[in-house]
This record gives C-alpha cells, sequence and structure tokens, in this order.
C-alpha cells in the first residue's frame, strides 16, 4: 500500500531532496510551500493536516537562521515549537505519525560527545531551544512520533556551508574558518533518504514501538568546520584549492553562542533503523559532482 505523506516546506535543502527521492519509494507525497502553509499560522498548518488526513507527516521547514533567531526569538518559536505541536495534535486526531526535524543545538558541547539521544540538554542559544521546545511539544501531542536531531546539513541546494565556501573562494577573499567546533556533517540527500525509507515503517507502527521518540541522524566521522572547509576545496579545486587559515570561536562574535562540540552519538540510529551512514567525504563527493555538473 502506498503511504500518504503530507511534507510541510518545499524549498529547504531537506525538503527539496524529499521531492526528489520520493518516486524512488513507496509513498505519495503532498508537498505544502510556506504560501500553502505558514509555519508561523499553528491553527492553518493544523487544518491542513485535518484536511489531508495522511498516513506520516514530515515536518520538513523550520527557523533555521540561528543569529536571527536571538532577535526573533517568537518568531522562531512559533514555527519551531508551536506549529509543529500544532500539527502534531491534528496528525494525532487523523491517525497520522509524525516525523519531526530537530538539532544538534540542543546540546551545549561543553563535554560529553558525543551525545546519545538520552544526554541531557541545555541549548546556548534561542534556535536551540525553540528546537528542543518542538521537540516536546511533538511528543506531548502525539505518541506516534519521531524527532530526528541531525547537524551540519549540506546539499547542492539552498544556503549551506559547502555552497557558502565555494562562493567566497571564486571571490578570491582570504579564508579564515573556525577551527575549534567540530561536528558531524549531514547530507540532506541522506537524511531524506532515510525519513523515506522509514515513513511507512512508522505508518505501520502502534504507539510505544521503539522507531518513535527521539534518533540522532548524521553522516559518519566528524570534523571541525575549518577541516571541513579544507576537504570541500581539496575535493571542488584540488590543486586551485586556497589556503585555510583558522581562528578561535571566542574571537568570531556573534549573535548566537554555538557548542564548541555537540558531536552526536549515531548508535541508535544503526541498532533500532538498521541504517548504517556513510562518512561525510563520501558524501561530499556526492554534492561537489552535482555542483560540478551544474555549471
Amino acid at each position: 500500500m502506498t503511504v500518504q505523506i503530507l511534507q510541510f516546506g518545499t524549498t529547504g535543502q531537506l525538503g527539496v531532496e524529499l521531492l526528489r527521492q520520493a518516486p524512488g519509494h513507496d509513498v505519495s507525497v503532498t508537498a505544502l510551500s510556506r504560501a500553502e502553509a505558514d509555519l508561523s499560522d499553528p491553527a492553518a498548518c493544523a487544518a491542513k493536516v485535518r484536511e489531508a488526513r495522511p498516513d506520516v507527516v514530515v515536518i520538513a521547514a523550520a527557523h533555521t537562521a540561528v543569529d536571527l533567531a536571538e532577535s526573533e526569538t517568537e518568531l522562531a518559536r512559533a514555527i519551531n515549537a508551536v506549529t509543529p505541536g500544532a500539527i502534531a495534535a491534528a496528525a494525532a486526531e487523523v491517525g497520522a505519525a509524525v516525523i519531526n526535524v530537530s538539532t544538534d543545538y540542543v546540546f551545549d558541547g561543553d563535554g560529553g560527545a558525543p551525545y546519545p539521544e538520552t544526554a541531557a540538554t541545555n541549548p546556548l542559544n534561542a534556535y536551540g531551544r525553540t528546537k528542543l521546545e518542538g521537540e516536546g511539544a511533538v511528543a506531548a501531542a502525539n505518541p506516534r512520533s519521531l524527532s530526528i536531531r541531525t547537524s551540519w546539513v549540506v546539499s547542492p541546494h539552498g544556503k549551506n556551508f559547502v555552497k557558502t565556501m565555494l562562493r567566497v573562494a571564486a571571490a578570491g577573499n582570504p579564508l579564515k574558518v573556525v577551527d575549534d567546533q567540530s561536528g558531524r556533517p549531514t547530507s540532506a540527500a541522506d537524511l531524506a533518504g532515510f525519513i523515506l525509507q522509514i515513513a511507512p515503517k512508522l505508518a505501520a507502527a502502534k504507539a510505544g514501538a521503539p522507531l518513535f521518540g527521539l534518533v540522532h541522524f548524521a553522516n559518519s566521522g566528524e570534523v571541525t568546520w575549518r577541516d571541513f572547509a579544507i576537504e570541500i576545496f581539496a575535493q571542488a579545486l584540488g590543486d586551485q584549492a586556497p589556503e585555510v587559515g583558522g581562528q578561535k570561536t571566542a574571537d568570531y562574535v556573534t549573535p548566537a553562542r554555538r557548542p564548541l562540540r555537540a558531536t552526536m552519538d549515531l548508535s541508535r540510529l544503526e541498532q533500532v533503523y538498521g541504517f548504517t551512514p556513510r562518512h561525510w567525504k563520501e558524501a561530499l563527493g556526492d554534492i561537489v559532482a552535482e555542483l560540478r555538473a551544474a555549471t
């Protein structure tokens, strides 16, 4: 039986990849753009769920501007917490499971990494706090829900670190990248593939099944932002790769504080879902190849 998915978000990195890969899975996706369902309006989004009556709802949109969230905290809270809770409640009414996407920024990175799903949370910024509130709201509203924490999402689409680095390098500007923050990059394509793979299982699972709750998803391997940039240039530019200087987080002042090492443990991903993520360097290779083919 084809699983009916209602997807919020069409233009972000994950939304694009979900739509691109859906034809290869036994799912039928109805995707709502911001114009059709604005996540700042919880009642309108909940109404869309009741109207569609899907098997699974995927919340692929969010307020992801980490620094802007410090000054737009109420908007970030509406989009990242209040509306996901309303969507999850409406999904419960119509018997739908929910997949909510969260972040490694729920952790403070102050020791304890790699963090399992059961680790204590302590977000350092408004973005992390609102996403953590969203996890709680979704879980409270719908026992058949899964929040997927992910990190450092990259792809050939939208705004992300890979595209930013290549753009800055093309401009010929000197490069200095933070070298004391480390984590796991995540291919949006790999995350989308995982979501589409587990959606039918979630649709069939009853409340209380181990598939629901929390899971950490990222590519394997850990890297600093600076070393990530160096690898991007090595793969994309080869001998033309620019020098990449390092700088400390303390010297790079931003409105939002960021964790130094919020690296997530991926054991549950393999043990419960049977999914073994590939290394981030391999995933990066696919992104670089697609960007190169598009130029």
